[in-house]
């Protein structure tokens, strides 16, 4: 039995070192910030400038931006993408301010406008830290009387859109989310291990390791990230399962190699639900679908919240000439 024992002790120490090398693997590119080409998009000279200040003390600033109906439908809260900007609400959801809903956009901390936090280099995965911002966000449409009773809805575009699946999983007033490239840490860090992997082991042998046994090599990794970053990394897939009674748009670009198309149906599926919809726009790359469809981007977003809060209808007499001073 002595030596059975030993032979067992001396296999784990084994994988566990295997493992240990692996995280040195897998750290650097899983940390290391892609270089996103995002457009600089112009300011909206229409758009109110707003500020609210997180619980920390991180000040962010935003915009809100009037839909054209002096009575709105709705309040979309957008959320940009990495080192993208508040502004940028504007053009991928510029057919909803015509359809009558107001948005608001702010930007993270270390991110656009906002104020950095000291210490904290934000990166393309979500972290408590966002949370944080989060909270504010929503502590500012409650502080607004004209916004506080709009129906709420979200918006979220890459890793604005994991943080938006995961508000509104969490939050059970939002009424509907889209997201434009969504993916999380979890399924997006599985696909590009295992892709890696092939570089460095013989696919034979790679066929022989059972998945459970990369995953937890994964959380080994994040794990080891996030205690030197000291940060949590948000993970969405817990929360997915809430979202199951609400309307949800997987917006998917077919050429997108960063997130690719299988990766955004397995969100779908762990969120299970008839009212989740998958759509993959035809050559887009990554956030690039409203580029290539343009058209029927913007009219898949105003039929998609249009049916979550219809067109509001005026009576005769609300639409009547105003009467005469005598």
């Amino acid at each position: 039995m002595g030596w059975l024992l030993f032979t067992a002790v001396g296999l784990l120490l084994i994988d566990f070192a295997i493992r240990l090398a692996c995280v040195r693997l897998i750290r650097p590119g899983f940390e290391a910030r892609p270089p996103f080409n995002v457009p600089v998009y112009p300011p909206d000279p229409m758009a109110e400038s707003v500020t609210t200040v997180t619980s920390d003390g991180i000040t962010l600033r935003g915009s809100l931006h009037r839909g054209v109906d002096h009575q709105p439908r709705g309040l979309l809260v957008f959320l940009p993408e990495t080192d993208g900007c508040h502004w940028s609400a504007s053009w991928y959801a510029e057919s909803l301010l015509h359809a009558g809903f107001d948005i608001l956009s702010f930007d993270f901390r270390g991110q656009g406008e906002s104020d950095d936090q000291v210490g904290y280099a934000p990166n393309h995965w979500p972290t408590n830290v966002e949370i944080k911002d989060l909270d504010a966000i929503l502590a500012f449409v409650k502080s607004r009387p004209e916004l506080q009773d709009l129906p709420l809805l979200m918006m979220g575009i890459s890793r604005g859109a994991a943080l938006a699946l995961y508000a509104a999983a969490v939050h059970p007033e939002v009424r509907g989310v889209c997201v434009d490239g969504p993916y999380t840490v979890s399924l997006l860090v599985e696909h590009f291990v295992h892709r890696w992997a092939q570089l460095y082991i013989p696919k034979w042998l790679l066929r022989l390791i059972p998945m459970w046994h990369f995953r937890l090599t994964i959380r080994l990794a994040l794990r080891i990230s996030a205690w030197q970053r000291r940060i949590r990394y948000l993970m969405v897939e817990p929360v997915l399962p809430r979202l199951r009674n609400r309307p949800v748009l997987l917006i998917s670009g077919e050429r997108d190699n960063y997130v690719v198309p299988g990766l955004v149906r397995k969100i779908a599926r762990k969120i299970g639900s008839p009212l989740c919809r998958v759509w993959t726009v035809p050559k887009a790359k990554h956030n690039q679908s409203r580029e290539m469809s343009r058209e029927a981007y913007d009219q898949m977003l105003v039929e998609f919240f249009g049916n979550i809060c219809p067109a509001i209808v005026t009576t005769s007499s609300e639409t009547s000439a105003p009467a005469t001073v005598s």
